[in-house]
């Protein structure tokens, strides 16, 4: 089935308070950010939608999928649900090579693609400061290298259209780039984020206060260049912090950023 939408049907605060937000709807290719404080309910959102929760979770709020109520197969069996969740604290535990790694999640997905592995490797690559190679084991990679491989990995080969991302804006990954890749390849995205390269380069951004949903922000054109020129201060610090691990002296022209 093509999922072309995810929708969320609004349920109750902390206080038993009907969420302000009574409908939400999130559509194919587009990036979708949820924000507030620490403790207001944001991971719980995004939990809601993992679940395609039915009104049976302490919210009590209701997710669609394409504008019904998805089936009790897709809600119980995790290989049917088709929604991918990353997070920054992802690491591989596999004793295997990056290039076993993709041939063997191609083949379960059913995918057979000339050059796949180096597709998505060159993908993974221009995310992160720190190249990745087909002979690398993973056990080996850096958080930042692991996390650029699974946002090219679910990009390219996972069957999932819903991709969940949860606060990477520490991931040591170029975070933009890692956000257009995935929309780009027709994802729901839904971020949760402090980082206001992340939240200003979203379509629209729901406002997590209490547990519930009180506000849905249309991300403005002033705040889209807002977004880039951060961006490019982002990638500066990425720069500067790769040449500090690569034991390198930095001096005051490296102070320098690109025209803003």
């Amino acid at each position: 089935m093509d999922i072309n939408e995810i929708t969320i049907i609004g349920g109750y605060n902390k206080n038993g308070e009907l969420e302000a937000v009574k409908e939400l709807t999130v559509k194919k290719g587009e990036i979708f950010g949820v924000v507030g404080a620490t403790g207001s309910g944001k991971s719980n959102l995004i939990s809601d939608i993992e679940q395609l929760a039915q009104g049976d979770t302490l919210s009590k709020r209701k997710i669609l999928i394409n504008g019904e109520v998805p089936s009790v197969g897709m809600r119980r069996d995790p290989r049917k649900r088709r929604i991918a969740q990353l997070s920054q604290n992802m690491n591989f535990l596999a004793d295997m090579t990056v290039e076993e790694f993709l041939l063997m999640h191609a083949k379960s997905r059913g995918v057979d693609k000339e050059g796949i592995v180096d597709e998505i490797i060159n993908l993974a690559n221009n995310l992160t400061g720190e190249p990745i190679k087909k002979d690398y084991n993973l056990t080996i990679l850096s958080g930042g290298q692991s996390r650029s491989l699974m946002v090219a990995d679910v990009a390219v080969i996972s069957d999932s259209p819903i991709v969940l991302i949860d606060e990477i804006e520490n991931a040591g990954i170029k975070k933009h780039e890692a956000l257009e890749l995935l929309a780009g390849y027709g994802k729901i995205v839904m971020v949760i984020t402090h980082d206001p390269v992340l939240a200003l380069m979203t379509d629209r951004r729901v406002v997590m206060k209490n547990g519930g949903m009180t506000e849905i922000i249309e991300t403005t054109e002033e705040e889209k260049k807002v977004s880039a020129k951060l961006n490019n201060i982002d990638n500066w610090m990425l720069s500067m912090r790769e040449k500090i691990r690569h034991g390198e002296r930095l001096s005051l022209n490296d102070i320098v950023i690109e025209e803003l």
